[in-house]
C-alpha cells in the first residue's frame, strides 16, 4: 500500500532538534477595521472579508498562495486538514462563508473568518520558531499593504479573543516527550512550563488531550511583550525542555536498558505484524519506536516516517487513502496494513 495522500513539507521535512520537537508554528490573529468579527457579523460581512483578503493575496508569491473554500469541500477533505493541522476543528465545522489560503508546500496556511477574520499560521519541521516568525512577519506585511487592519495605540492588534489582544501572536511547538512520562516527570514538568506562563494542551490544540506523548506548549501572553521576545522566551524554554527530556532518555538507558529496549522493540514488533490496531493503540507504539529509533536502539527506519505515520494512520487519511468510508473495524486493518507496508520497506 502507497499512501498517496500529500504531507506538509513541515512533516515529511527534516528539523533541529527533531528527536523532540516535532514542529514549529506561528499563529498571528488579525481583524479587518470596521467588521464585525466572524462570530457576530453578517454573512455580507463575512463575503466582504472573504473577497478582500483573497484581492490583497492576488499579488503574494509566496509559494503560490490559492484560495480553498470550505463551503465546497467535502467533509473528508475538511477533516484532512484538520488532521494536519492546517485548520482548527472548530474551523472545520463552521457553517458558511470561510476559506483558506494555502501555498504549495503547506508551511503557509491563512483561516479567513475563523475567531478572528485573519489567522496567519506558519509551520516548520523542527525547532524553527524566529524561521516561522520571519516568514509569519513577511506574508502579515504583504497583507496589511491591502488591508486596514483593527488597531489600538493602546491595545495592539484587536481580536474576537481578550488573550489576542496587542500583537496576536501565538507560537507553539509540538514535543515529543515520552522519557518524560516514563520516568513519571511529566507532570512536574508541565507544571514549572505553566508557571514560565506558558500553555500546554494536546496534539489538536486547546480542549484537546495528549496522544502518543505529544504536547504542544504555546505562550498565552500577547501583550506587553515584542513578538521576538514572546518567540525567543517559548524557544528558551522549549531547549529546557529538550534537555530534560534527553537526560531522561539517558537515565532510562542507564538504569533501565532491559526494560527499555524490551518495550521498545515489542512495540516494533507488534507494528511490523498486528492485523488490526487501534489509533491510540498505535500511536501509543509508535511514540515507543520512536524514542527507540531517536535513541539508536532500532536503526533499519528513520524517525521522519515516525512523524509521517503519526499523520496517515489518522481517520480522514486511512479514508482518503482507499477512497471509501470506512467503518472503525475497517479502518483499523487499513491502519496495521499501512504501517506494515512502510515498516518493511
Amino acid at each position: 500500500m502507497s499512501p498517496y495522500v500529500n504531507l506538509s513539507t513541515w512533516i515529511s521535512d527534516e528539523g533541529p532538534e527533531q528527536d523532540v520537537v516535532l514542529s514549529s508554528r506561528v499563529r498571528l490573529a488579525r481583524n479587518i477595521e470596521g467588521i464585525a468579527y466572524p462570530n457576530n457579523a453578517r454573512k455580507e460581512e463575512l463575503e466582504t472579508v472573504t473577497k478582500c483578503v483573497q484581492e490583497a493575496a492576488k499579488n503574494i508569491n509566496k509559494d503560490k498562495l490559492h484560495y480553498i473554500n470550505m463551503d465546497n469541500l467535502p467533509e473528508i477533505e475538511k477533516g484532512l486538514l484538520v488532521e494536519k493541522n492546517m485548520v482548527s476543528p472548530e474551523f472545520a465545522k463552521k457553517g458558511s462563508k470561510n476559506g483558506i489560503l494555502l501555498n504549495n508546500s503547506e508551511k503557509i496556511s491563512v483561516m479567513i473568518n475563523e475567531e478572528d477574520h485573519l489567522r496567519i499560521q506558519v509551520f516548520m519541521p523542527g525547532l524553527q520558531l524566529n524561521k516561522a516568525l520571519d516568514m509569519a512577519d513577511e506574508l502579515d506585511d504583504d497583507l496589511e499593504s491591502s488591508l486596514d487592519y483593527a488597531y489600538s495605540k493602546k491595545w495592539g492588534y484587536l481580536s474576537a479573543c481578550p488573550t489576542n489582544l496587542g500583537t496576536g501572536l501565538r507560537g507553539s511547538v509540538m514535543v515529543h516527550l515520552p522519557a518524560l512520562n516514563f520516568t513519571d516527570s511529566i507532570a512536574k514538568m508541565l507544571e514549572a512550563v505553566s508557571k514560565l506562563g506558558l500553555v500546554v494542551r494536546g496534539i489538536y490544540g486547546e480542549g484537546s488531550k495528549s496522544i502518543g506523548n505529544i504536547y504542544q506548549i504555546s505562550n498565552q501572553i500577547t501583550m506587553g511583550s515584542t513578538e521576538k521576545d514572546i518567540i525567543n522566551n517559548l524557544e528558551s524554554v522549549t531547549q529546557k525542555i529538550i534537555e530534560q527530556e534527553r537526560r531522561a532518555r539517558n537515565n532510562l538507558m542507564k538504569n533501565n536498558e532491559i526494560k527499555l529496549k524490551d518495550k521498545i522493540k515489542r512495540s516494533f514488533g507488534i507494528l511490523k505484524y498486528a492485523h488490526t490496531i487501534s489509533s491510540n493503540e498505535a500511536m501509543r507504539l509508535l511514540s515507543n519506536v520512536k524514542l527507540g529509533i531517536d535513541m539508536g536502539i532500532i536503526d533499519i527506519v528513520n524517525t521522519r516516517l515516525m512523524s509521517k505515520l503519526i499523520i496517515l494512520i489518522r481517520p480522514c487519511h486511512l479514508q482518503k487513502n482507499v477512497d471509501n468510508e470506512l467503518s472503525a473495524e475497517e479502518r483499523d486493518i487499513i491502519r496495521a496494513e499501512l504501517i506494515q507496508s512502510k515498516l518493511n520497506v
